[in-house]
């Protein structure tokens, strides 16, 4: 998902991120700190967002000389690195929520800022990538690699001078190094293909009636249907690689680019055998592997149950065998990634919440009271526990849980009115009508459009 700009993300972010600027330009930094991180939870791609966040972070803990070196006696000691680093594997957005909890106490962590990097540009966020890569590199100027992971992000924003200025500079204290030398090679060619515009191909503005001067070649290519399509460009490709993985037929990220060029060309049987091969030769190493292996399966019947004829006599039973499959399937993953990585609670959240959406309240619960102890989901873990237990009429266990969700609830957003009017909503199941209003009524106070508040709010006051 690419960075959002302000205009981009949905209203209640936006009117929060701009309680977190008046609070900034108080200079109550706390406050700021805690809206921000709130509105990045909701919306992690919401760039100029994060680079407030960064601004606080910095101006709380004071930038004068020495700031940088100052901070980095403890920048990686911290056990939430290591966590952060576990979640980089398997959820990056996870890993942003925890390295900046981290920057709100040492804004300078080198190690916090590597991670926010690479978790950045799995997310394909890569101004945020620059923005964490720049501060780190501010503290280690000779640090290789994060002088490499720096040029890759500003080459992915288009910025290839600059990328190209980092690997010379590089190319000064190794002179013989390949790696950097072939590097400079790639820019110099997407440099052509930025500036021959030959990377606007395929969209809906540019054509090569636009990118050729030669108006008799771009009309006899016309003629000639000679388009570039992403399917043939996708077999080429696969071609290539598979020539190549045959010499090194163990290169891991060969193997992967070739199973997501078949993915992309909807070849499932190919994709899931080479993901099978990579499987098998880093099992236990890379959870993503499982992942996309299951999303394949997934997306196969997603398929097939498209494909069903609506018009035939047995669409109803075909499809509910299918969509039971397909339950079965996302279960059944959710619950090894559970057993293979058992301290990892952002799984143990996400199979609660599956158990829960398909009525195993019993299981459901079991999972989310071991996920609240994860602090960048224990509100939505209390949540649904408090559901759940409402499911199950034990109201008084879900009232109790969602009032202590409530006190650890300090803004106003969406999230509390969530837990707000699901303890309306118990509240009047255990008959306690007085004190379910003056849940609704809250709700009501700040969005009158929010599900039925307005009507269970007229409803009280009109009598009926």
């Amino acid at each position: 998902m690419p960075e959002k700009t302000f205009t981009q993300v949905n209203r209640p972010q936006r009117e929060l991120y701009e309680k977190g600027n008046v609070a900034m330009n108080k200079a109550n930094w706390d406050y700021a700190l805690a809206i921000y991180g709130q509105v990045l939870i909701d919306e992690p791609a919401f760039y100029e967002c994060r680079e407030a966040l960064r601004a606080v972070q910095i101006k709380k803990h004071g930038a004068g000389t020495g700031f940088f070196k100052k901070m980095m006696g403890t920048a990686g000691s911290s056990p939430q690195i290591v966590k952060a680093q576990f979640a980089l594997r398997n959820n990056p957005t996870e890993a942003l929520t925890i390295c900046e909890q981290i920057l709100n106490e040492n804004p300078s962590s080198t190690a916090a800022h590597k991670i926010i990097a690479e978790a950045a540009l799995a997310l394909d966020f890569p101004k945020t990538a620059v923005l964490s890569l720049e501060i780190a590199l501010k503290s280690s100027p000779k640090d290789r690699e994060l002088a490499l992971r720096l040029a890759e992000a500003l080459a992915r924003l288009g910025n290839i001078n600059r990328a190209e200025t980092i690997y010379e500079e590089l190319l000064k204290v190794t002179p013989y190094d390949p790696e950097i030398s072939q590097l400079i090679k790639n820019l110099s060619a997407q440099r052509t293909m930025k500036e021959g515009r030959y990377d606007e191909i395929g969209n809906t503005v540019t054509s090569y009636r636009d990118l050729l001067k030669d108006k008799t070649e771009a009309v006899s290519l016309e003629q000639s249907n000679r388009e570039v399509k992403d399917e043939d460009i996708a077999l080429r490709l696969i071609h290539e690689n598979e020539q190549k993985l045959a010499q090194e037929p163990n290169d891991l990220k060969r193997l992967r680019t070739i199973a997501e060029l078949y993915k992309q060309r909807k070849d499932y049987a190919n994709a899931i055998a080479y993901y099978e091969r990579i499987h098998a030769l880093d099992e236990g190493v890379d959870p993503a592997t499982e992942r996309a292996l299951s999303d394949i399966r997934i997306r196969q019947l997603d398929e097939a149950i498209a494909a069903l004829d609506p018009t035939s006599e047995d669409h109803s039973t075909q499809s509910a065998v299918l969509q039971e499959n397909r339950t079965a399937l996302v279960l059944d993953h959710a619950k090894k990634r559970v057993e293979k990585y058992p301290t990892d609670l952002q799984l143990r959240f996400e199979l609660g919440v599956l158990y829960f959406e398909n009525g195993k309240i019993g299981e459901a619960i079991q999972e989310l009271q071991k996920a609240q102890s994860n602090p960048n989901r224990r509100l939505q873990a209390m949540n649904y526990l408090g559901q759940a237990f409402s499911k199950r009429n034990m109201n008084d266990l879900a009232a109790r849980t969602f009032q202590n969700a409530l006190k650890e609830k300090a803004v106003f957003d969406e999230e509390k009115k969530s837990l707000i009017y699901m303890l309306g909503c118990v509240l009047e199941k255990m008959s306690k009508k007085e004190e379910a209003m003056d849940q609704f009524k809250q709700i009501y106070e700040v969005d009158i459009g929010y599900k039925d508040v307005s009507a269970r709010v007229d409803a009280y006051y009109s009598g009926i």
